[in-house]
């Protein structure tokens, strides 16, 4: 077992991750794994794990912090009336079936994968939402039946493999669709449930924990990061949704895109400097 001083900067790392992932949940309607993952990724790093097993725990540990900070926010935006409750349902099963097949990828494919995904999904939604905030919608309103199975399997998909809520993906995408930015939050935070509760029990059920993996891992989670981080993301998202209600749908969607940018970036730089 470490010894607790050694570990000491990590505790105050994840404390102040656990603040700004609440924050940013609540403010965005993300489950705060745009931070939990790389911050999480690094610090594992610290400890001395390989960055290969350093992602996919750090990817199965921040959607397990996502089940009680998605609980908590969606809470939060339905005492605002911006949860779409008919959206959710006619998404939920098509959501869910991505989610499931993203999670045993995560299982079986090496996580220098997920590393190089995450960091391309988060800089190509931080460039549309930023270059396209005041942009008119790409089409009037949501597509047929099909078309939104389709769209919510993929965002089932994608944010499991990179251990993010649904609104990394979910909020651009219902923006696309003309839907009120508040409104798209708040759904999104209903979308992190979904992908954040299948996804963390089969990466912990199913998975194999790496041979480097960090004390108290157990599948895909580790459970020192879990206690660490989901009080403190539980107490800030109601703050953050106070602090999105104040701001316009365009200020939100900024806001939303320089956090999204400099976590990609960041992770593509640490990538690309393991292999040039």
């Amino acid at each position: 077992m470490p010894d607790l001083m050694e570990l000491l900067p990590v505790l105050v790392a994840l404390i102040f991750t656990g603040i700004f992932a609440g924050v940013l949940a609540g403010l965005l309607g993300v489950g705060g794994g745009i931070v939990i993952v790389p911050v999480l990724y690094f610090v594992f790093q610290g400890l001395g794990v390989d960055a290969a097993s350093a992602m996919v725990v750090a990817t199965g540990t921040s959607l397990a912090t996502i089940i009680p900070t998605s609980i908590s926010s969606i809470r939060a935006h339905q005492k605002k009336g911006n949860v779409d409750w008919l959206l959710l349902k006619r998404w939920a099963p098509f959501m869910i079936v991505g989610v499931v097949i993203g999670s045993y990828l995560v299982t079986v494919v090496n996580g220098h994968f997920f590393s190089l995904l995450f960091g391309i999904i988060a800089v190509l939604v931080s460039l549309n939402m930023l270059f396209r905030a005041k942009a008119k919608p790409l089409a009037e309103s949501l597509p047929p039946l099909p078309g939104q199975g389709l769209i919510a399997s993929l965002i089932g998909f994608f944010s499991v493999m990179v251990g993010i809520g649904g609104g990394t993906l979910g909020v651009p995408t219902l923006t696309a669709l003309n839907v009120a930015a508040h409104r798209a939050v708040g759904t999104a935070a209903a979308f992190g449930l979904l992908i954040a509760l299948p996804g963390a029990l089969m990466m912990l059920i199913k998975g194999t924990t790496p041979a480097a993996a960090p004390f108290g891992t157990f599948g895909l989670v580790n459970l020192p990061g879990f206690i660490a981080i989901v009080p403190l993301t539980v107490l800030f998202a109601p703050i953050g949704t106070s602090l999105g209600a104040r701001l316009d749908g365009v200020m939100l969607k900024k806001v939303f895109a320089v956090v999204l940018g400099f976590t990609g970036v960041r992770m593509l730089f640490q990538l690309a400097t393991q292999y040039l």
